[in-house]
């Protein structure tokens, strides 16, 4: 009986798939066509002539062509995740399925990009083949209408002429880029999983956007200034038009955009963080502004990317009210500290997840991205991630927790977590792990989920290499957090696994010193507002997130078509030249927010209810354990009776003093036909690993970085 279920499941979910496969490509189509003459003379008018009724006015064609494919891809997307949750053999699935691909997720170094597979150059280059093809389109378009006649008539010489249709050409191929923007930001999207995409690995997708949308409104801008100081016309620089283009409003967003372009490059942002972060928030007035530059029907090309960012963050913003139970922390030599979360057994995730924590009193703005050391599985009811002070925040974090062993309460809000729906490590015969410093965090929390796998599942699971490199010894001590601090290890003698641990500063072991090498736990009394982390949306958080995708673009419809109807068609009878453009786009742009607040705020609040008898009751918890870890060996601190797990993890240990590891002996020697490949580190370092892996040397070796350096 659950067989058919499952099968009419993956039956109706095969057929979503083509569905939402033909709907994209048609989306896709819109913008390859969109530049051509037969676009713009022929299909266009008569689409307009359709679509622009007495209810949607000038922006119904926008709204069906480019908001609503999107839009329904993400609300059917919800659909397909949520069935897909039923369905175990999806994991399967793509296991079978990934060797067959493994040639196009091979790493290359491209100067600018970074690594990137085959697949994500391959789809780089068409982009930016899309954007030359719009750009060329459109300037063929636009200069076969320019002659010394014409450009006579405007009092300009041809070249001004041509300068302005292609500084014009470039804001056009601009607002391409920016409707793409938004769609890697989105952490709870039901997109970014439908192309095996996470919302962490996406960023640096974001990123090239980034640069690629201000490089493009830059030249837009720089253009205009140019032509309006060669024709005399600089007063245009002041002017806000009624229902035309607003320059004004076009110059702002320009400025808040260039102030975020400012504070993205590397080496700022590094030294900088909190400066980017706050910056940042400037994309309220980016797009605002744009809104009022081009007008709402024109920024309809770009708005599904937006709606469903809005819907993302404000549904972050949600969850992130709420005061989260902090049961514990372990506190390590290194700067490094171990915050141990409760959270509720509904909310499951894979390994290399991602948590956004909030720490009010170091500060009540910033939020820092940590990875999870965890396994859902193998702690159903707890939730941690490692925080090393490379940072001031983290360091304070760490200080505050280093000197106050009384410290019986610390407040503290989350986002998420956020990552992959699913792992395919267990397909290879080995997994090889390198880290350098904090980057041995995702490592924890797959050596953690394999052992639960292994023992649950009783499938196969990987022999494991983890080869770590340290500043000094007294980062060993990470190697500490592969035990949980439960106490539930046993089950780690049953996985075949081999630590290298490299000390690049030190050429022996440094002298015992308990007072400083010890870890110490801090265990924390709970408040009464105090709640474990749950999924935002419920245990059925892809059923509600679709519904609150479809039912506030339904509402926002009925509501816009019922206000132009009534007050704005009467004005200007869908002439577009009496109404003013910036009233028109502030009543939509807040006519959005508030659905999307009041649709996502319902939702969130039905399912806070329904789940509200679920939650356990917290326990008071008195008192500070010991100041070792559970497993603290590499001091020689106190033992417990316990000390199986202890050994295991000795006896499978090596330690390196005085140098670097071998990466190219450690992977080309391996003889295994499957071996997965993982690193997490410097640059460096997560370079020469790829440039290993993709050598040719060795066809057995399977690529895949994990950064969160970005």
């Amino acid at each position: 009986m659950m067989g058919g279920k499952k099968s009419v499941n993956n039956r109706i979910r095969t057929m979503i798939l083509v569905l939402l496969s033909v709907v994209f490509i048609g989306y896709m189509f819109l913008w390859i066509m969109s530049p051509t003459y037969i676009y713009s003379m022929k299909w266009r008018p008569q689409i307009r002539e359709k679509l622009n009724t007495t209810y949607f006015g000038t922006q119904g064609d926008k709204l069906l062509m480019f908001t609503f494919p999107i839009l329904f891809i993400a609300a059917l997307g919800c659909v397909y995740r949520h069935l897909g949750k039923k369905c175990n053999e999806e994991n399967i699935n793509i296991i079978s399925s990934t060797h067959q691909c493994a040639i196009w997720k091979r790493p290359m170094i491209i100067k600018g990009l970074g690594i990137v597979s085959l697949i994500e150059l391959t789809f780089f280059i068409m982009f930016i083949a899309l954007l030359v093809w719009s750009f060329s389109n459109y300037l063929q378009i636009g200069f076969a209408k320019i002659t010394a006649k014409t450009a006579a008539k405007h009092g300009e010489k041809v070249w001004e002429s041509k300068l302005d249709s292609a500084a014009l050409r470039l804001g056009l191929v601009g607002n391409i880029v920016l409707s793409f923007l938004f769609f890697p930001v989105s952490r709870g999207s039901s997109l970014l999983p439908l192309f095996g995409l996470t919302s962490e690995g996406s960023i640096k997708y974001h990123i090239w956007l980034g640069h690629m949308v201000m490089a493009l409104f830059t030249a837009h801008g720089v253009c205009y200034i140019i032509y309006w100081a060669a024709t005399h016309q600089l007063d245009e620089m002041l002017k806000w038009a009624k229902t035309d283009v607003s320059n004004v409003a076009g110059e702002i967003s320009l400025v808040a955009g260039l102030v975020m372009w400012a504070t993205t490059f590397s080496n700022l942002r590094r030294k900088m963080f909190e400066l980017f972060f706050y910056t940042h928030h400037l994309y309220i007035v980016f797009v605002v502004f744009f809104v009022f530059h081009v007008g709402i029907s024109y920024a309809g090309m770009m708005l599904p990317g937006f709606y469903l960012f809005l819907i993302d963050r404000f549904l972050r913003f949600l969850q992130s009210r709420q005061g989260v139970r902090l049961v514990s922390a372990r506190v390590l030599p290194c700067e490094t500290v171990e915050l141990i979360f409760s959270k509720t057994k509904g909310i499951t995730y894979t390994p290399p997840s991602i948590l956004f924590v909030n720490i009010p009193s170091i500060s009540k703005l910033e939020w820092h991205p940590f990875t999870i050391t965890s396994s859902s599985g193998l702690e159903p009811e707890k939730i941690s991630v490692l925080i090393k002070g490379d940072g001031a925040w983290s360091r304070r974090l760490h200080n505050m927790l280093a000197s106050s062993s009384s410290l019986d309460h610390l407040d503290a809000s989350v986002e998420g977590p956020y990552g992959p729906l699913s792992t395919n490590f267990q397909r290879h015969d080995l997994l090889i792990m390198v880290s350098g410093g904090s980057g041995i965090t995702p490592f924890i929390s797959i050596i953690r989920d394999l052992m639960h796998m292994h023992e649950t599942k009783k499938c196969k699971t990987p022999k494991l290499l983890l080869v770590s490199a340290f500043k000094n010894s007294s980062h060993l001590t990470m190697l500490d957090v592969i035990l949980p601090i439960s106490g539930a290890t046993s089950k780690l003698s049953e996985l075949v696994l081999q630590i290298e641990a490299y000390i690049t500063r030190e050429n022996q072991q440094s002298p015992t010193n308990n007072d400083k090498n010890n870890v110490s736990t801090i265990w924390f009394k709970p408040k009464s507002s105090d709640v474990p982390i749950a999924p935002v949306l419920g245990q059925n958080n892809w059923f509600w997130l679709g519904s609150i995708i479809s039912l506030s673009f339904i509402i926002y419809l009925f509501s816009m078509g019922i206000l132009t109807r009534y007050y704005i068609y009467p004005i200007d009878h869908n002439t577009n030249d009496i109404y003013p453009n910036a009233s028109r786009a502030s009543l939509n742009m807040v006519l959005i927010c508030l659905v999307i607040m009041i649709t996502c705020t319902s939702v969130f609040m039905w399912n806070k209810q329904r789940n509200a008898a679920e939650n356990i009751q917290i326990q008071n918890m008195e008192g500070v354990t010991p100041m070792s870890s559970p497993n603290s060996w590499f001091y020689n601190a106190e033992r417990e009776l316990e000390s199986l797990p202890n050994e295991s993890l000795v006896q499978c240990t090596n330690v390196h003093y005085g140098q670097r590891p071998d990466l190219k002996k450690l992977l080309l020697q391996r003889k295994e036909s499957s071996v997965g490949v993982l690193v997490c580190g410097p640059k460096k370092m997560r370079h020469e690993v790829a440039k290993i892996s993709s050598s040719g040397s060795a066809d057995n070796l399977h690529f895949e970085s994990i950064s969160f350096s970005w």
